[in-house]
């Protein structure tokens, strides 16, 4: 993906996978479930998913086969034969896709469409989803035989008996867990996002940053193509989107090991470089002084005291905002206010203060000396230092006795960690 996950500016909230341009999608949340909870054992299932697959046009790949076997995480899908760069795995009809358009009541959905709109899209898609799952004689029928928890959803239709939070959210999970949104065209990049839908056998796919397949879109088919060669046996594997470890495991439950994530970053807090830059000032008139740059700052809307500096291990994911609070904390007094007073005159500046990370050693002395501050002060919010969590990684005994959560959650720390080692490095 040509843009990668990115924090809003000033918000400090979670951040959502970037818009992939097309032909590519963000898988909207969880992965597949680990294994089945009951109903048809694992061979009927897949076998009656691949017999559905060839009713409806679903046209898979000789060299590929669905399976629980060799895959990092529940169903996934493995190559029978070596794949090259460019080959089909698998097309899907538009037809064979789950969504409002496509479902049995999409009469209904399409005259109720303006009660059912909702920030997040989902509300016609969910109950698109909780019709076709209690229609006795629903097309999607064996594509559901995949999803265990899907067993769990006995209620009837429209049912206002059953009508709870729980339903809800499980409902809310499993479009969470299996649904795409198709990005729209580079043209289009003003009208509202398309709403998402259920993608059979393209949802089957594991996730990892280095993935070898990726999702194509066009008027008749979705096609999934390999972008790496895949030996026999691997897995295949598709990307939810650029996302840092923190972000995997609070929307999907899994992280990815040290180095194995390229698209991972580290936070520092923006008023912990403001707490770092007070740290070097020498009375109150030069702490007045500080307060005064940073509340510019706030109004320029570069900071905010519930934000954060993402650093990626090869850039500065928020490089302008992040230079312009050097530059400004940094800056000779009389700079700084005809620095501001530029700003009040709507003057734009054109001074190049590039944050690319081999660009960080170059940087003048005074901004390394404040962000390697702000990198210690971040470092000690956590309670584990560096080397500690290496030691627990390379302990294979130890490490197998941690819970998965806290394997995961180790693997998030230790990554975050690598990268503000690094900025030290970079700014000694």
């Amino acid at each position: 993906m040509a843009v990668p996950a990115k924090r809003a500016r000033v918000s400090g909230g979670s951040p959502v996978a970037a818009p992939c341009p097309s032909p590519r999608a963000a898988r909207t949340s969880l992965p597949l479930p680990e294994g089945p909870s009951g109903g048809e054992p694992e061979g009927d299932a897949v076998a009656g998913f691949l017999r559905w697959c060839t009713q409806v046009g679903l046209e898979l790949s000789p060299k590929v086969t669905v399976s629980r076997q060799g895959t990092v995480a529940g169903y996934g899908m493995v190559a029978r034969e070596s794949v090259q760069p460019g080959e089909l795995l698998f097309a899907v009809p538009r037809s064979a896709l789950l969504s409002p358009h496509t479902c049995s009541i999409s009469g209904l959905l399409e005259r109720e469409r303006g009660a059912l709109q909702s920030l997040s899209g989902w509300v016609p898609l969910l109950l698109a989803l909780l019709h076709e799952l209690q229609a006795p004689a629903s097309p999607w029928s064996p594509y559901f035989a995949l999803w265990p928890d899907l067993g769990r959803l006995e209620h009837p239709m429209f049912c206002t008996t059953v009508r709870s939070l729980e339903l809800y959210r499980q409902l809310v999970a499993i479009v969470m867990a299996y649904s795409f949104q198709e990005p729209l065209e580079e043209d289009d990049d003003e009208k509202e996002p398309n709403s998402p839908l259920m993608v059979p056998a393209a949802d089957i796919l594991n996730h990892i940053a280095n993935h070898n397949a990726n999702l194509e879109y066009s008027a008749d088919y979705l096609r999934m193509v390999a972008t790496q060669p895949i030996l026999e046996g691997h897995e295949i594997f598709n990307t939810y989107g650029q996302m840092a470890n923190w972000q995997l495991i609070h929307m999907y439950g899994f992280a990815e090991p040290y180095p194995n994530n390229t698209d991972d970053t580290a936070d520092i807090q923006m008023v912990t470089v403001r707490d770092a830059a007070l740290q070097g000032t020498k009375d109150e008139s030069e702490k007045l002084l500080l307060c005064e740059r940073w509340d510019f700052l706030c109004k320029q809307e570069m900071v905010g005291e519930e934000g954060a500096f993402v650093i990626g291990r090869e850039e500065v994911l928020t490089e302008e905002e992040l230079a312009t609070t050097l530059k400004v904390l940094c800056m000779p007094a009389e700079e700084f206010r005809d620095y501001k007073e530029r700003a009040g005159q709507g003057e734009e500046e054109t001074e190049d203060d590039s944050l690319a990370v081999t660009n960080i050693p170059k940087l003048r002395e005074s901004w390394k000396r404040l962000l390697r501050d702000s990198v210690l002060l971040t470092l000690q919010t956590y309670a584990t230092d560096l080397k500690t969590e290496q030691d627990l990684i390379s302990n294979k005994e130890v490490y197998a006795e941690l819970s998965w959560r806290e394997q995961q959650a180790l693997q998030v720390r230790y990554g975050q960690k690598m990268i503000l080692h690094q900025l030290l490095e970079l700014t000694s």
